[in-house]
């Protein structure tokens, strides 16, 4: 049998047994509408009171502060663009950085082609955007500030808690994307000081198609989607009851096992760096030691990564050059770009993420077949050539 390795959890996760088992009976036989009022529907309806407490506690906020989405990209949509009608009359001017995922990126730029200023912020070589470069941003007219707490494609975890200190001694409205983050790390929406975070289950073994805003209690944005009132008449549509389930149980799990997690993937992510490391011209991107536990990411000089991608995966190794979400992209990372990598340089990136199913033996499955392909992919650069 050949061998298959995932490494490409910053994308996906597979959904976890938990998460199906909770799952399972909203699918099957307690199909009721939640907002229907006979007694059928009455478990539809308590499965989702639950879930939101249950997520509520796992990242410090109130139940009612918990509005369950489509995911993260819709999370960080409405946030974004309610906060913007909301306080639209005070200012039209926002904050953000330029390693931001796209669904902040796109919207934001989308944004300032209606006429609203955007202050992109740069970051340091690792990725990181300090507190004090966002409060020197802040002007009477800022009516918003976004940063993510973690990157999705070098790992680095930002300073949100200083971040957000900073947004509230300014009374500015303070969102984090933090999509990578939930599930990897310890998220306290009050020790961050956010009044709106936004995640998705399917980073933390939860299924697809869910996610969530918190949204602190006094923020009152205007809804995203208008229809029949549901999410306390902030979110129209009928609620997606088994993925609201499956995310509730998979991000429990998450909290729960999040040290033991932590420490087995950072032993299995310093295994894997320390490998890739030994082939010449290569470098780590990112922040060293302030990362996601399981995110390695690499520029591996002189080669292309859409091809190193394309060699792994006829080896049965599932990884990326970057963001999932802008895969066949021909231009190299704006997140690369901002940390200061040149062009060419950028262009050799390769993203490496695992999982509590990683397994010591498809790191070291990993090592053994990316140097050989290193090797003959540079044989056939130019860019080598002339190195040589």
């Amino acid at each position: 049998m050949n061998t298959f390795v995932y490494a490409d959890n910053a994308a996906t996760t597979k959904l976890s047994k938990t998460a199906l088992d909770a799952m399972m009976p909203y699918m099957t036989e307690q199909y009721g509408n939640p907002s229907s009022v006979y007694s059928f529907a009455k478990s539809s309806k308590q499965a989702i009171d639950l879930a939101r407490q249950r997520i509520a506690a796992c990242l410090g906020a109130d139940p009612r502060e918990i509005y369950f989405t489509s995911g993260g990209t819709e999370s960080d949509n409405w946030a974004i663009r309610g906060a913007t009608e909301r306080l639209s009359s005070k200012g039209r001017h926002i904050i953000t950085s330029k390693i931001e995922h796209h669904a902040v990126m796109h919207t934001l730029q989308r944004l300032e082609k209606q006429g609203f200023e955007v202050t992109w912020l740069d970051v340091d070589e690792f990725g990181v955007v300090t507190p004090e470069s966002v409060e020197h941003a802040i002007r009477p007219d800022t009516i918003l500030i976004t940063i993510m707490a973690a990157n999705n494609e070098i790992g680095t975890i930002l300073p949100v808690s200083g971040i957000g200190k900073v947004a509230r001694e300014k009374k500015v409205l303070f969102h984090t994307d933090a999509v990578q983050a939930a599930g990897h790390i310890s998220v306290n929406v009050e020790e961050w000081n956010v009044d709106m975070l936004s995640l998705s289950a399917h980073k933390f073994h939860g299924p697809k198609g869910v996610g969530l805003l918190y949204m602190k209690k006094g923020v009152n944005l205007p809804p995203l989607i208008d229809g029949g009132g549901h999410e306390f008449g902030k979110r129209s549509g009928t609620e997606n009851v088994a993925g609201i389930a499956g995310m509730s149980a998979a991000l429990l799990e998450a909290c729960e096992k999040l040290d033991s997690n932590a420490e087995r993937l950072r032993a299995l992510r310093e295994r894997l760096t320390q490998g890739i490391l030994k082939i010449p011209h290569t470098m780590i991107t990112g922040h060293m030691e302030n990362r996601l536990p399981g995110l390695a990411s690499f520029v591996i000089k002189y080669i292309e990564g859409e091809s190193m991608v394309l060699r792994l995966d006829l080896a049965g190794i599932c990884s990326s050059s970057g963001s999932a979400c802008s895969s066949g992209s021909l231009d190299p990372s704006h997140v690369l770009l901002a940390i200061g990598l040149p062009h060419e340089i950028a262009h050799g990136s390769l993203r490496l993420s695992l999982s509590e199913y990683t397994t010591e033996a498809e790191i070291d499955y990993i090592l053994e077949r990316l140097p050989p392909i290193v090797e003959r992919l540079r044989e056939m650069s130019p860019l080598w050539d002339r190195v040589k």
